[in-house]
């Protein structure tokens, strides 16, 4: 099995695992949940998300869970940026993508020709995460 780098996302409030199954709306994929109580937490954190892996069709994986305030600090909006990036054949999808992370977010550059060629936009969704959509212009492909 090769490595890979996948982004973990912390959420505040209790809303991994909506932010999961929102994910699981844009992206499609299979979810995987465990939560504290499934670990032998009781009380509160029980029902709360301690790994949610969510695996997708185009080969993405993406890991979120809650961060309650007792277990860890979260500063939201400056500590992680996603970015997903692909070619002209990739155009609809991620547009589709960033149209979807945009419903109840806010975006920060719409998705639109950038100065390098390509296409670019970013968006902050509605967990406070920061996401940047890149698509390649016809000479960039490569």
């Amino acid at each position: 099995m090769a490595s890979r780098l996948n982004p973990y996302v912390n959420v505040l409030d209790g809303k991994a695992r909506e932010a999961l199954e929102f994910y699981r709306s844009v992206f499609g994929g299979e979810l995987n949940v465990m939560t504290f109580g499934d670990m032998g937490t009781e009380g509160p954190l029980a029902s709360q998300v301690m790994h949610g892996q969510l695996e997708t069709q185009a080969g993405y994986t993406l890991m979120v869970a809650d961060a309650p305030p007792e277990m860890m600090a979260v500063t939201v909006g400056t500590n992680i940026s996603i970015s997903l990036s692909g070619g002209p054949e990739d155009a609809d999808l991620l547009h589709g993508y960033f149209d979807a992370l945009s419903d109840g977010g806010q975006v920060a550059q719409p998705l639109e020709a950038a100065p390098w060629g390509d296409a670019f936009g970013m968006v902050v969704d509605q967990y406070g995460i920061s996401w940047m959509v890149n698509i390649a212009g016809e000479g960039n492909a490569g």
